[in-house]
This record gives structure tokens, C-alpha cells and sequence, in this order.
């Protein structure tokens, strides 16, 4: 009896995944059918989920060499990988450091410094934009790549989340890395490092996804068409006199696709660690 009870649990708990799984892909597939619709069908065809006829005449102006003159969509998607990626490891190396310094190094204020860095958490992101902006400037870096990398490399909930994390750890792996003749640097390289492979890959994710989707900052910062990334681009192409919906489209479904694929390949890695005590410990 009870086992009856539990195929009906498990029958009802996938019945409810596929449902919700597909509430999630349908937005996506109708934007995949509608960037394979003509323009004519897609100004006057009405509602409709498949396309009337099949057509990549979209995907084919889109990267071609006139539509590209414009807009550059290309280098638009090469720009966005250059300052994800790069932010991401940045994200990765300072956020861990950091991490590190806190959960498992000794030094006066340290407590008090953390808190103070969480308090920080409490003022909205858009008061810092002026401020940033001012800096960049002040620097010589606006319309530069570096305005788009350096401003979001010091996340403070990264920090929290690495440092709860190492906190599960047992400090006595550090003391035997001592004893065995490891200093700091070798103990946090070689020993906590693998240690938190799982959340530093969710950190990972996190800081990508936020880099490749980013519109705000990117169009404030970058005066030059051709150092756009692809969010402010693809909203270039939406708000121009001669708008393409069709273009629109297909250059907005291609923008989902690197981090589909980061995902992809990190999703063992990335369940693993939100499963464990990251941000659980105090």
C-alpha cells in the first residue's frame, strides 16, 4: 500500500514537471516559429503557433553583410562573450579570495567588516550608476571594454554565498595543509578551491548569465554602435524607424543561446551546489 502511495506521488510530481516544463518552453518555441515566418506573415497572419510556411530568411539578412553595416550583429555577440567570460572569472578569483579571507583567516574587524559589506546589500544597484559612471569616467575607460568588465567583478552576495560555503568546511583540513607545509595561498589554491567546485560553478553561472543579459550599464556606458553588446543591440534593432520584427526575433533567439549552453553543461555541478549548505550555514 505504501508503495502504491509512492508511485502515485512520483506519477503526480512528473505529471506536474512536464506541465511546468512546458509553460516554460512555449514562449520559447513561438519565438523560435515566429523568427521563421516571414515578415509579411508575421504583420498579418494573426495568432497562430506553426509558422504557414518554413522560411530562415530572417537568419539569413540578419547576418548578412547589408544588415550588418548597421547592425553589427556579429560583432555585437562577440563583444558579449568577451566581457562575459572575462567578468566571469574575474567574478570567480576576487569573489573566492574574498571568500576566503573571511571565513577561514583570522584579523582584527573581521566580523565587522563583513556585516558592514552586507549592509551594502540593503541600497538598490541604480543609485550606484552615477557614481560608477563618474569613475569610468575619471579613469578614461568609457566606450571602453574595461567600463563593461571592471564595475561588476566584487558581487557582495557571491562573497556571501562562497564564504557560507567554506564555513561548512572543517578547519582541521587546514591545519593538516600546515602541518604538511602548505601556506595560505597553497591551502586556498589546492585544497579550498576543489573543495567548493559545486557553488563556485553556481557563482559561475550566475555571473555570466548576469553579463550576457545585462541592458542597463552597457547602454549607458558605450556611446560606439560597434562596441554595444548584444542586449542594448538587439533593443537598437527594436527601436529603429525601419523596424524588422522578424530580425528582431531571430537576433533575440540567438542571444539566449550561450547561456542555454552554459547551463547545459554546468547543470550537474550547479544542482549540486544549491542542494548543499551554501547560504544555509550561518
Amino acid at each position: 500500500m505504501e508503495k502504491l502511495k509512492k508511485n502515485r506521488v512520483r506519477i503526480v510530481s512528473l505529471i506536474l514537471c512536464l506541465l511546468l516544463a512546458v509553460i516554460c518552453m512555449t514562449p520559447v518555441l513561438f519565438s523560435f516559429f515566429t523568427s521563421v515566418r516571414s515578415e509579411l506573415e508575421i504583420m498579418t497572419g494573426g495568432y497562430s503557433f506553426l509558422p504557414d510556411k518554413l522560411t530562415f530568411e530572417n537568419y539569413k539578412e540578419l547576418f548578412g553583410s547589408e544588415y550588418s553595416a548597421s547592425y553589427p550583429i556579429l560583432k555585437w555577440f562577440g563583444n558579449s562573450l568577451v566581457v562575459a567570460v572575462a567578468q566571469t572569472v574575474l567574478v570567480v578569483l576576487i569573489s573566492s579570495t574574498s571568500a576566503y579571507a573571511y571565513a577561514r583567516l583570522d584579523f582584527p574587524g573581521k566580523n565587522i567588516l563583513f556585516w558592514f559589506l552586507m549592509a551594502t546589500m540593503t541600497f538598490p544597484a541604480v543609485i550606484n550608476i552615477i557614481p560608477l559612471y563618474k569613475i569610468c569616467q575619471t579613469l578614461g575607460i568609457v566606450d571602453t571594454m574595461w567600463a563593461l568588465i571592471l564595475p561588476n567583478v566584487a558581487g557582495v552576495f557571491n562573497i556571501f554565498l562562497i564564504r557560507q560555503f567554506m564555513s561548512g568546511i572543517p578547519k582541521e583540513l587546514d591545519e593538516a595543509a600546515m602541518i604538511d607545509g602548505a601556506n595560505k595561498f597553497q591551502i586556498y589554491y589546492k585544497l579550498i578551491m576543489p573543495l567548493c567546485l559545486p557553488v563556485l560553478i553556481v557563482v559561475a553561472m550566475f555571473a555570466f548569465t548576469g553579463a550576457w543579459n545585462d541592458y542597463l550599464w552597457p547602454s549607458i556606458v558605450m556611446n560606439s554602435v560597434d562596441k554595444l553588446t548584444i542586449t542594448p543591440g538587439m533593443q537598437r534593432i527594436k527601436s529603429s524607424f525601419n523596424t524588422m520584427h522578424g530580425h528582431a526575433i531571430a537576433g533575440g533567439f540567438i542571444s539566449v543561446i550561450p547561456t542555454f549552453i552554459v547551463y547545459l553543461f554546468a547543470q550537474k555541478h550547479f544542482m549540486k551546489g544549491m542542494q548543499m549548505q551554501a547560504g544555509v550555514k550561518g
